[in-house]
């Protein structure tokens, strides 16, 4: 009789916590506030300081002459190194003359032989032409000397020709230069046999100096000849010597898709270069050098053909999609013409799954909370 009086008095109590469950189930409901998304931001890139585009380059001479014998033979001397400053004639190096000397001796010895014999035969037509003269021989015989004669001085002449052509391979076993300049590079040494035609030596005249660079094909059309530039060399930072460009390649290089040019500094600046030096070239970027830009995936399509950008406004962290203009995109950033400031804080990434006024978290791309400030030195970490 004990158990059913203990559980008569334990209903009483449930009934009670029952109906405090009710209220509160009846009470007015708190939704749970929704934490702000983390977004990726940064600022434009561009602007003024990226009104130029820097393409590396070394220095070489206008007029670069490779040098070479006209004919083959063993290297018997030479005279300059790489380095060397030469003057035009100067001999520069020698092969060994023993053949081309034999070559012009014999020739020599077929031109005496072709003027004895023309000489013979020309007395031969001059007592032909008297003997006609008194009918004593028939004028098919003195037609006869006449034409050995002409036949004589021909052999005569081509045997002239060769003793000029054997005096001239003789000389041809020495290499002079062809103007004042500056070894710029030696490819041979005493004893070599080398070639006709093949390099001895590179001759870097004296005057213009260039910077050889190589144009993206991508954005060939934005140089032309004659185009401003400026150059500073890699040991000299800080200093830019001015130039043009005097060349551009027609064709684009095959493999690497470039197109060579060729900067040509000022007078004044050439005395302050040196052949070889690493230099830097430093030339417009086009139409839309002064835009700002900003990556490729920070773009939102518009309903009309127009793009924009999630803006971050600093006073709330909140989100406002805002329409720009832009020009032809690179190949990973797009340049903005109008519609952002250099201060404003762009979503780089994610831009789809964002709202208008939503609030947000900034954070780089190292994952760390950014302070919203005007200046890219707000890009720090938030205490």
């Amino acid at each position: 009789m004990r158990q059913p009086r203990a559980v008569a008095r334990s209903l009483p109590m449930a009934c009670v916590a029952l109906s405090m469950a009710l209220l509160a189930g009846c009470g007015p409901r708190q939704e749970a506030s929704e934490a702000p998304r983390p977004v990726l931001v940064e600022q434009p890139g561009g602007g003024v300081d990226a009104a130029l585009m820097a393409f590396p380059g070394d220095v070489h001479a206008r007029e670069e002459s490779p040098l070479s014998f006209r004919i083959g033979g063993n290297l018997l001397r030479r005279h300059v190194d790489a380095g060397t400053a030469v003057r035009r004639g100067q001999v520069l190096a020698e092969l060994d003359p023993g053949d081309q000397q034999l070559q012009q001796q014999a020739a020599q010895a077929q031109l005496a032989a072709a003027e004895a014999e023309l000489a013979r035969i020309r007395t031969d037509r001059d007592r032909f032409r008297r003997l006609a003269a008194d009918r004593l021989v028939s004028q098919s015989a003195l037609d006869a000397q006449e034409a050995a004669w002409k036949a004589a001085d021909e052999q005569a002449r081509a045997a002239r020709a060769q003793r000029d052509v054997a005096r001239n391979q003789s000389a041809y076993a020495r290499l002079q230069a062809p103007r004042d300049g500056v070894i710029a590079s030696r490819h041979v040494e005493a004893g070599q046999v080398v070639a006709a035609g093949q390099v001895v030596f590179v001759l870097a005249g004296d005057g213009g100096r260039e910077v050889v660079i190589a144009l993206p094909e991508s954005r060939i059309r934005d140089f032309s000849v004659g185009q401003s530039a400026m150059v500073e060399l890699w040991n000299r930072p800080g200093e830019r010597l001015p130039g043009r460009i005097r060349e551009i390649a027609a064709a684009a290089d095959a493999q690497a898709r470039t197109y060579a040019a060729r900067v040509e500094l000022e007078a004044a600046a050439t005395d302050a270069v040196e052949l070889g030096q690493s230099a830097r070239v430093f030339l417009p970027a086009g139409e839309n050098a002064a835009a700002l830009d900003v990556p490729l995936s920070a773009l939102q399509p518009g309903e009309d053909g127009t793009q924009a950008v999630w803006v971050v406004d600093p006073a709330g962290a909140t989100l406002k999609r805002v329409p720009v203009r832009i020009g032809t995109p690179g190949e990973t950033r797009v340049p903005v013409l109008s519609g952002l400031s250099p201060g404003d804080w762009v979503v780089s990434a994610g831009g789809h799954l964002l709202r208008e006024g939503e609030q947000v978290t900034p954070v780089d791309r190292e994952n760390r909370p950014v302070a919203l400030t005007a200046s890219k030195a707000g890009n720090e970490e938030a205490p």
